[in-house]
């Protein structure tokens, strides 16, 4: 398959995104051939560790193929989508589970579904210019893809603030969070490579780090906890807007730009996860999200206006303040015989 290249080097199973020029966005045929070399290699003694890297400069993985996603839901029949989601998320939580060390290098940008195959590795590494996001209220979607879980255990309020906000984390920030593990000079990673590939040994990786510069969003802590807590999107944009200061007035404008549906489902997937480390609990709540989303959210408009027509104006289906009671509840209600299921997927 040219958009990854999967194959065996030495002692490691190597896993490269070899989209570089659609920032390695991640296709539905990438996301089976990620799942289906995982499981041949579980059980492969020539196999001691797992490597997944991507090339070009610009992205690890800027995201799914969301254009992709588009074009299935405008077709009028979802299921190819669910069907997308259903086993990107299965492989997820392979990831997530794997009984082996997976090592992922995430150079310039990692989002979305990138953190979804970069962030649930056991070692996960970022170079000084790495920048990462979780930018899908802004499409009408929710932080997926497991992310969810992450948020609901980083720092205080910090969490509920990258999610409802896409902010971007500098290599700092996104250990602080709970992204990521190591930060190390990109132009050591090929030397680090070569020794892993050859050692099957993840103990050299702690050799090479550099400690990683505090970022932005640990220096506004305190203002994240102080206005993020709340149970809801009122409940937050309530006391932004109790507040007149240069944080609150560019959080509310980030928060205007973004779908109100997405923003309040995140904040209770956030707050339902906030108990749990597990992973599956954490998709299944997104799966519920994004089995309804091409026909009762905002992802197709989302899309519109960021990708397709690029003209930044979404038309969202609820204003900030008029988001109805019951939503939210609609939007994450279980699925019944349609819940995302991990029967006979573990590693």
């Amino acid at each position: 398959m040219s958009d990854i290249s999967i194959r065996k080097e030495g002692k490691a199973g190597r896993i490269t995104l070899t989209r570089p020029d659609a920032l390695n966005a991640l296709t539905y045929d990438m996301c089976l051939a990620i799942d289906a070399a995982l499981i041949d290699w579980v059980d492969d003694d020539e196999v001691a560790l797992i490597l997944i890297d991507a090339e070009g400069d610009r992205a690890f993985c800027a995201g799914g193929d969301i254009r992709e996603i588009y074009e299935i839901g405008k077709s009028g029949d979802p299921t190819r989508a669910r069907n997308f989601w259903r086993d990107e998320y299965r492989m997820n939580a392979r990831l997530f589970e794997y009984p082996k060390p997976i090592v992922s290098f995430m150079q310039g940008f990692t989002m979305g579904g990138g953190v979804g195959v970069g962030c649930h590795a056991s070692h996960r590494i970022m170079a000084r210019s790495s920048r990462m996001a979780m930018p899908e209220c802004g499409i009408g979607l929710v932080p997926d893809v497991g992310g969810s879980l992450i948020l609901a255990h980083a720092p205080g309020q910090l969490g509920t603030y990258i999610g409802m906000t896409g902010a971007r984390m500098a290599p700092g920030d996104a250990i602080h969070a709970g992204f990521a593990d190591y930060v190390i000079p990109q132009a050591k990673w090929p030397a680090l490579k070569a020794d892993l590939t050859r050692s099957g040994d993840p103990n050299s990786i702690n050799e090479a780090a550099i400690p990683a510069i505090p970022g932005n969003l640990s220096a506004m802590q305190p203002m994240i906890d102080a206005h993020f807590g709340g149970g809801s999107l009122g409940e937050i944009l309530h006391s932004l807007r109790n507040e007149d200061s240069v944080f609150t007035t560019n959080a509310l404008e980030v928060l205007g730009r973004n779908s109100p549906l997405s923003m309040a489902c995140t904040i209770d997937i956030v707050r339902q996860l906030s108990t749990t480390y597990d992973v599956r609990a954490s998709l299944e709540l997104e799966y519920r999200f994004v089995y309804r989303a091409l026909e009762h959210s905002d992802l197709l408009e989302g899309i519109r206006a960021a990708v397709i027509d690029k003209d930044r104006t979404p038309h969202w289906k609820h204003d900030l303040d008029a988001l109805p009671a019951d939503a939210v509840k609609a939007m994450l209600a279980p699925l019944g015989d349609n819940e995302l299921t991990f029967l006979g997927d573990e590693p």
